[in-house]
């Protein structure tokens, strides 16, 4: 039995529909768009700072919030970085970054990198920081941070998908509780600060 098809799509579109091996039941411009907002916006996320040098005076820092871990054995992260920012171009040419973690106390530092990163007296955007093994600047003040060598990258959509390998892990200030109930999450950023959706 063929699922309805929704009226609006008008009989040409149904016909096609019906011929195709593809069944779309609507189309994106029908979707309840609040709907879709709140119910992405249910996905919990915790808020990093991606790092990355290209080794030719290009630094970047960024706050970033669409990370998982996707395999254990070699360890995998993927991050969705905004395709047209200068820090997606970074990693690209440096081919690896670091993921530094951020704690529950460290708000400022979050609001710090939503804007775009300078690197002035030795500090980026005024916050102490050294190199990692592969080069990918490390925040001093971060409880921990993990290097990546960049694996692929899928360009889809307005922001690609980062799929890194750990190679160097830090462990500068380890939790006394859960590791995850340590990390800065987007909730705590306040009532009307959402990312996805």
């Amino acid at each position: 039995m063929r699922p309805r098809l929704d009226a609006k799509l008008g009989i040409g579109r149904a016909i096609a529909l019906l011929e195709s091996p593809f069944i779309v039941i609507r189309e994106a411009s029908l979707m309840n768009q609040d709907a879709k907002k709140t119910a992405l916006r249910m996905i919990p996320y915790g808020i990093y700072v991606l790092t990355a040098d290209d080794g030719k005076g290009g630094i970047a820092a960024a706050t970033v919030n669409w990370v998982t871990q996707t395999a254990f054995a070699p360890p995998l992260i993927v991050v969705g970085v905004k395709a047209d920012a200068a820090s997606y171009r970074i990693v690209k040419a440096a081919g690896t970054f670091a993921l530094n973690m951020l704690g529950k106390d460290q708000k400022p530092l979050a609001f710090t990198f939503f804007k775009s990163a300078e690197v002035r007296d030795g500090k980026l955007s005024g916050h102490g920081y050294h190199s990692g093994v592969t080069g990918a600047p490390i925040l001093n003040d971060v409880p921990a941070a993990v290097e990546c060598r960049v694996k692929t990258i899928v360009a889809e959509g307005d922001h690609h998908i980062v799929v890194g390998e750990v190679v160097e892990a830090h462990l500068m200030k380890p939790p006394t509780g859960r590791p995850d109930a340590a990390i800065l999450e987007m909730k705590d950023l306040g009532d009307n600060v959402f990312y996805g959706g």
